[in-house]
């Protein structure tokens, strides 16, 4: 293996000493017994100490790296690298290919137990710097995203980037592109229903071609990581309280939380993807407007969290007229099960009377009920009902939800500084009159919550709402599993299945 040596020199001034002194310098700290080593020059002539970016130096890394160097000797240390983090990781890179590195004017030798000290402190001040900049970097960060900014990476689908200055501060914030947007909220509305999974909801969009407007395809992944990211809510207090109940540390102040602005949360986190653990993570209100309702996206979470994969009708062995499917000949309840697959690949349910496959006291009809047939029927036979109907829908007047959401921010406040009270009194060691005043706040408190609480409970069940026609026929049309088994509970009492097979609708209404 060869010996190298390195010369290097930024600009040619007078008095300054030449690459050729330099190289001269180097030969004369090679040793006795390393004459017949083969020698190599590597000259870098009006370069910088301030980057590695030069060709000797390049070609010096290389021959190391390839096992070729079992020495490298420079006139001074500054030769090499005038960056402290630079001269460390190449210190670094000598020691792990066990090739020597001298300075001949400064008695540095690694083979040395002076030089390797001398390495050691280095390193010392190495990983300080490095830990340095590293901490000024998080804080960078972290103040930037407590100021509301948005903190880069790949831009969440459904907005866009425009630039803006918050603060006095040029930045970029986060902009609704229309149709992207819209179909954010589909697949959120669409996932929010009981009967929705994340595979059939893929499906869905693959059917539909509502696949991403960036020309890519929806994937269970992608479609997950969508429903969890709170840039789309409108928070609001309940999102504060989601939030708050999972640790994750406020940095927005309560407040604020309108029901207007999407959110960020940064920070690490370990966390399944059913069960978040966000306890180390911080959440942030951003300044954009949020395009999800806060109800709506509460019920993903929840989804999400639960890990439930609760097909539709065709998919689910279960029935949304199960629990009112009755056999005529025992009076006991039918339930759905699943055939086998037929020739044209379907999975058909039909149902079952548990009286005769749970107590053996009943043969059950003579003939076959597929769910769907009877589903159908009953869907129909509700149409007609429907359509008799006239139904009024009660939606809260516009002013009366800001109220509420208003209330329930102030109700968490109060829960905030109660939990800072009791803390301020454990801290004291129970000092008899900071408890004497304890008690005179926590009354006051709660005084203050029961009547917040009682003008919410007003706003609830206040009677002066807004009055809107409802075409129940319509809704039903679009009505999903829940809504349908909600509907089948509260009109029908029982569907009675004869032994032939005949059907007859007992209905409440």
């Amino acid at each position: 293996m060869a010996i190298i040596l390195y010369a290097r020199k930024s600009v040619e001034r007078e008095n300054s000493i030449s690459c050729e002194t330099q190289l001269e310098y180097c030969r004369s700290v090679i040793k006795p017994g390393e004459e017949d080593k083969e020698v190599i020059t590597l000259v870098d002539n009006g370069f910088s100490g301030g980057n590695v970016n030069r060709d000797g130096f390049q070609r010096m890394m290389k021959l190391v790296r390839q096992g070729k160097a079992s020495k490298v000797v420079v006139y001074k240390l500054d030769r090499i690298s005038r960056s402290l983090a630079d001269f460390v990781n190449i210190l670094q890179e000598f020691k792990e290919h066990k090739v020597e590195f001298v300075s001949s004017q400064e008695s540095f030798d690694t083979s040395s137990p002076y030089g390797e000290m001398l390495v050691k402190l280095l390193m010392v001040f190495a990983e300080f710097e490095r830990t340095s900049i590293v901490n000024r970097v998080t804080q960078a960060y972290a103040h930037r995203s407590e100021m509301g900014f948005y903190m880069g990476g790949r831009r969440p689908y459904g907005f866009e980037l425009v630039p803006t200055v918050i603060r006095h501060i040029e930045t970029k914030k986060l902009n609704p592109i229309p149709a992207e947007a819209e179909q954010v909220r589909y697949i959120f509305q669409a996932y929010a229903q009981v009967s929705m999974s994340l595979r059939r909801l893929r499906d869905i969009l693959a059917a539909e071609g509502r696949q991403p407007l960036n020309g890519s395809v929806w994937t269970t992944a992608k479609l997950s990581a969508l429903l969890k990211n709170p840039i789309y809510v409108k928070s609001d207090a309940d999102v504060y309280e989601y939030f708050d109940r999972h640790s994750t540390q406020m940095i927005t102040d309560i407040s604020m939380f309108t029901g207007e602005c999407g959110a960020q949360l940064y920070g690490r986190t370990k966390h399944s993807p059913n069960s978040p653990d966000w306890s180390d993570m911080k959440l942030v209100l951003l300044t954009h407007q949020g395009i999800v309702d806060s109800d709506i996206w509460l019920q993903c979470q929840q989804k999400l969290e639960k890990n439930r994969q609760i097909g539709n009708s065709v998919s689910n062995p279960t029935s949304w007229l199960a629990g009112k499917v009755v056999c005529e000949k025992c009076g006991h309840t039918m339930t759905t099960i699943k055939g086998r697959v037929n020739k044209s690949g379907e999975v058909r349910r039909y149902f079952n009377c548990t009286g005769r496959s749970h107590k053996k006291t009943c043969t059950g009809p003579k003939v076959t009920i597929y769910a769907g047939d009877l589903e159908n029927m009953v869907y129909k036979s509700i149409s007609v009902k429907l359509a008799d109907l006239k139904g009024i829908s009660r939606t809260a007047r516009k002013e009366d939800t800001a109220e509420v959401n208003d209330l329930k921010l102030k109700i968490k406040a109060i829960e905030k500084y109660e939990e800072q009270l009791l803390d301020t009194i454990l801290a004291s060691g129970f000092n008899d009159d900071l408890l004497a005043l304890a008690n005179q706040k926590a009354a006051q408190f709660k005084r203050d919550r029961s009547a917040l609480c009682e003008r919410l409970e007003g706003l609830k069940s206040r009677d002066d709402k807004t009055d809107v026609a409802v075409n129940l026929t319509k809704f039903w049309k679009t009505a999903g599993y829940q809504r349908k088994k909600a509907v089948a509970m509260i009109m029908i009492h029982k569907i009675v299945i004869s032994e032939d097979g005949s059907t007859k609708v007992l209905w409440n209404i």
